[in-house]
């Protein structure tokens, strides 16, 4: 039987009330289905700004670079990826208001100059205008002010993904540079759409940045003394006259010169202001001060002032600022080069060998690096073998250019420098006089093993497409010079038999009275590594040692002036 048969069946009162009954549980459930979707719509409903944001992004689908206004920003896809990930959803305010994140990037934007980069890369300016338009209670924003949000939304988020890219692999790719950095080029590790996303969530944007940083230890310390350096700056009152000397000044000198170099000595703290008889007068006390300065700089502290010394001199907190900004960079472009646990680093620009194991210095060793034209290239080998008692096998080019003239001149040339000439193979020729006029020529020349012999007692190999090894020489004497830019391009090293003991060590039967007696034989001898250590050859001009202090080295091949400008050439895209 049907329930309305049921109910005609009842009492008129009893039908009654079931019928009331059946009105209230319609409307009831009417109501339900009302507030249902009410709360569904209240709720689901995207924002004014996140309706924008998503316009915004559709509508430039077809773009290749995203814009706001003029304003080119760096990195449209990343944009498209992060805002369709989360509904686009804004990432940096709440219900209209900005959230201390987007105050935290737009510090960090700022802070990166200290990394040696330039805010305005990263929309700095745009975002503090478009921060204080959006914080003015007076209201200077447009009809909607959804559209200035969803303009620093974008503009933050941008700068997030560029700032972060150029933190951990550098602005400039040094492939396209003339000087050669041929360490490979680094490319992203981090998904930098994840890194944003933890960063918010975690609630701190500093400590995602820094985890790009290169790795070791002297890049913070380098930030820390480029924001010193800024301070200089700002309290600057000298003036900067470049001071170019005829010849070196020594204690005693007098000098138009002297009151300003001086000034700057006192200037960078390397002496307290004092009295003096005659300001022209180099006296003991600006001697004292100029050791220092010699010494916190690389430099022999003779106490005198020669070309070098004078020219780092002439150096102010801006321009020193400019310098660790190029080698900022640099290091962001070793970041995947220094990885491994035992590296040998050569600085070319230091004149200085470093075998480090987990990170500690185990030797330290003067080197004699390539002249302005024969620069040491700036690469990475592994070390493989070791030759003692070396023969030097003599370059084309400089058989060409040296050996050939000197023999024409002097026929005793090649005995009088131990040398010989053979075949390919290594099987001896004589040569015709006649045949020192042929080009290319058509042997090989070689000095053979000994004292004499321009390698010196070893040399160390790490091959590579430069034919560029390490090895000792018998002019010791050039150790002591200051600027040590002398060879045709190797390295040689001042401690040759601490050097091949290190890289040994592994094997007990290396003794250091074997490694002497290897160095001094008729005959040439290889010994294969059993472990190939990584050789990096780079170029550092400025760091930061683990207290902190700075070092500055002269620019010897020029190589600074390029990356500086590329540094500071503005990103259009």
């Amino acid at each position: 039987m049907a329930f309305g048969e049921e109910v005609s069946r009842l009492p008129s009162g009893v039908k009654s009330s079931v019928l009331t009954m059946r009105k209230i549980v319609a409307i009831g459930l009417g109501v339900i289905v009302i507030l249902g979707v009410l709360w569904f719509t209240l709720f689901n409903r995207k924002s004014d700004l996140t309706e924008e944001l998503q316009n915004r992004l559709e509508l430039a689908a077809d773009e290749e670079q995203l814009r706001i206004g003029e304003k080119l920003l760096h990195s449209s896809e990343e944009l498209r990826i992060f805002y369709t990930e989360r509904d686009f959803a804004e990432a940096w305010s709440q219900n209209g208001k900005l959230t201390k994140l987007g105050e935290e990037l737009k510090f960090e934007l700022a802070e990166s100059r200290y990394d040696g980069l330039d805010p305005e890369d990263y929309h700095a300016s745009e975002i503090e205008v478009l921060f204080q338009a959006i914080s003015d209670q007076k209201g200077k924003l447009k009809s909607k002010p959804f559209a200035e949000l969803a303009d620093l939304d974008l503009m933050l988020t941008d700068a997030f993904f560029s700032l972060a890219r150029d933190l951990e692999i550098g602005k400039v790719d040094p492939s396209t540079l003339k000087s050669g950095w041929d360490l490979g080029v680094n490319t992203p590790s981090i998904n930098y759409n994840e890194l944003l996303n933890e960063s918010i969530r975690r609630g701190s944007i500093k400590e995602g940045l820094e985890s790009l940083y290169p790795e070791f230890k002297i890049y913070k310390k380098g930030r820390e003394v480029i924001r010193d350096l800024d301070e200089k700056r700002k309290v600057d009152t000298l003036e900067w006259k470049t001071v170019s000397l005829e010849k070196s000044l020594k204690m005693g000198d007098s000098h138009e010169a002297i009151p300003g170099l001086r000034d700057r000595l006192i200037f960078w703290g390397f002496l307290k202001p004092y009295d003096f008889k005659n300001p022209l007068v180099f006296d003991e006390q600006m001697e004292l001060g100029l050791k220092q300065y010699q010494r916190n700089n690389g430099m022999e502290p003779d106490g005198t002032i020669g070309n070098l010394t004078a020219e780092s001199l002439n150096n102010s907190p801006a321009n020193l600022m400019d310098i660790a900004a190029v080698n900022m960079e640099r290091l962001r472009w070793l970041s995947d080069t220094l990885r491994d646990s035992e590296l040998i680093l050569v600085n070319v620009a230091n004149f200085q060998l470093d075998y480090l194991n987990k990170l500690d210095t185990v030797l330290t060793a003067k080197v004699i690096v390539g002249k302005e034209y024969n620069e040491s290239p700036v690469f990475s080998a592994p070390m493989t073998y070791i030759a003692f008692s070396p023969y030097w096998n003599i370059p084309a080019s400089i058989t060409k250019e040296e050996i050939a003239p000197a023999v024409r001149k002097n026929p005793n040339y090649l005995a009088q420098k131990n040398m010989e000439v053979v075949t390919s193979s290594g099987e001896p020729v004589n040569v015709k006089p006649k045949d020192w006029s042929t080009d290319p020529f058509p042997y090989l020349v070689r000095q053979k093993p000994g004292g004499s012999n321009s390698l010196g007692l070893v040399k160390f190999m790490f091959p590579n497409e430069h034919s560029i090894y390490i090895h000792d020489t018998p002019a010791r004497s050039l150790f002591e010079l200051e600027n040590r830019a002398l060879s045709h391009g190797c390295i040689r090293i001042q401690d040759p038999a601490k050097f091949a003991a290190l890289l040994l060590k592994d094997d007990p039967t290396w003794t250091s009275e074997k490694i002497d007696s290897a160095m001094n034989q008729k005959e040439e001898q290889i010994v294969q590594l059993k472990k190939h250590i990584p050789v990096v050859i780079f170029y550092l001009t400025f760091w930061a040692d683990s207290n902190g202090a700075p070092h500055f080295r002269s620019d010897i091949y020029n190589r600074d002036q390029e990356v500086l400008a590329a540094l500071k050439r503005r990103r259009s895209a």
